[in-house]
C-alpha cells in the first residue's frame, strides 16, 4: 500500500524566500490600495499570487500573500527594503509593517497534509504556514517557520535541491526578479496572468491605469517565454536574424525566463554568441 509523503520530510532551506507581515486594524484595506492583485477577494486561509508595481505599472516585487496572517512572501526581494518602501505610503493607517527576519523558508517536493491549492495549512499554535505550490507535474510544498533570529544563517548555499526547485519555477513561468529585474517589467510583459497574479476589476492601485489599458487596448507586445542555451544571463539580449526579439529577465542551469516579441521568428535565436531555441511554459502555478 502506497503512504502519502510527508511534506515535513526531505526538506531543504529556500534562502532566498523572505516575510514581510503587516498588522493593525488597517492592514487589509492597506495591502488592497496597494497590490496589484485583489485582496478583499481572497478568503480568510487561503493564499494568492499579488504584486506591487510603482507608478509606470513595471513590477518591483512578485509575492505569495497570505490572507489569513497578512505575510507578504517574497522569494527574491529583501524584506527590509519591501517594509522600508511600503512604509513610506502607510500615513495615517492603522498597519505596521514588519520584516519576519525570525521565519525560515523550506521547500520540499511532497504534498502537504492539508494545504491544497490555494488554500494554506496554518498551525494554530504557531507561526507556521505551508503552502501548495505543485501542479500536474509533481507535488511540492513551501514551508514557512519561525525560528530564533540568531539561529537564521542567511549565509545557506544553493543546493541540488535549491536548484531544482527554481527550475521548476522557471519551466512553469514564474519569473523570479533579482533586483536588477525589478522595476523593468509590466505584469503583461511577465505574463502573470497565468499566475492570476493581478486584477483588472478592483479599482485603484500603483501602476493600475498602465495595466488596465495595456489590456483594454491590446497593446502588450511582449510575453514572457522560456528559453534553452548555454550562455544565458539575466539582462542579455536575445537576437534572430540579427534583430533584437527578447531580453533575458531569469537564468536557472542552461534554461531562462525572457521577454519576449509576440512578433518572433522561431528560428536562428542567438544570446550572447551562442545559439539558443525556444521552449514551452508548462502550466499549473495559477491559485
Amino acid at each position: 500500500m502506497a503512504h502519502k509523503q510527508d511534506a515535513h520530510s526531505d526538506r531543504f532551506r529556500l534562502p532566498g524566500w523572505q516575510v514581510v507581515e503587516a498588522r493593525g486594524s488597517d492592514a487589509a484595506t492597506f495591502l488592497q490600495a496597494q497590490l496589484m492583485n485583489d485582496v478583499s477577494a481572497l478568503a480568510p486561509g487561503h493564499w494568492q499570487w499579488n504584486g506591487w508595481l510603482n507608478p509606470k505599472g513595471r513590477v518591483i516585487v512578485l509575492v505569495a500573500l497570505d490572507a489569513m496572517r497578512y505575510w507578504l512572501i517574497a522569494p527574491d526581494f529583501p524584506a527590509i527594503m519591501l517594509a522600508s518602501r511600503l512604509q513610506r505610503f502607510v500615513f495615517r493607517s492603522k498597519v505596521t509593517l514588519r520584516v519576519r527576519d525570525d521565519c525560515l523558508a523550506f521547500g520540499a517536493f511532497a504534498q502537504s497534509e492539508h494545504a491544497h491549492d490555494s488554500a494554506i495549512d496554518h498551525s494554530p499554535d504557531a507561526d507556521i504556514v505551508e503552502l501548495d505550490l505543485g501542479t500536474s507535474s509533481g507535488a511540492r510544498t513551501l514551508r514557512i517557520e519561525t525560528a530564533n533570529a540568531s539561529d537564521v544563517d542567511m549565509t545557506v548555499a544553493a543546493s541540488a535541491d535549491t536548484l531544482r526547485w527554481d527550475a521548476f519555477d522557471l519551466a512553469h513561468g514564474l519569473p523570479r526578479l533579482a533586483i536588477d529585474q525589478s522595476e523593468a517589467w509590466t505584469p503583461q510583459m511577465l505574463s502573470l496572468d497565468r499566475l492570476d497574479a493581478y486584477s483588472l476589476k478592483k479599482g485603484c492601485y500603483p501602476g493600475q491605469e498602465i495595466v488596465a489599458r495595456t489590456h483594454y487596448l491590446g497593446q502588450a507586445k511582449r510575453v514572457l517565454g522560456r528559453i534553452a542555451g548555454n550562455r544565458l544571463v539575466a539582462g542579455a539580449e536575445v537576437t534572430a536574424e540579427c534583430r533584437a526579439i527578447g531580453t533575458i529577465v531569469s537564468t536557472v542551469g542552461s534554461e531562462a525566463l525572457a521577454v519576449l516579441h509576440t512578433e518572433r521568428t522561431a528560428e536562428g535565436w542567438e544570446c550572447a554568441g551562442s545559439a539558443c531555441r525556444e521552449l514551452p511554459l508548462l502550466d499549473g502555478l495559477a491559485r
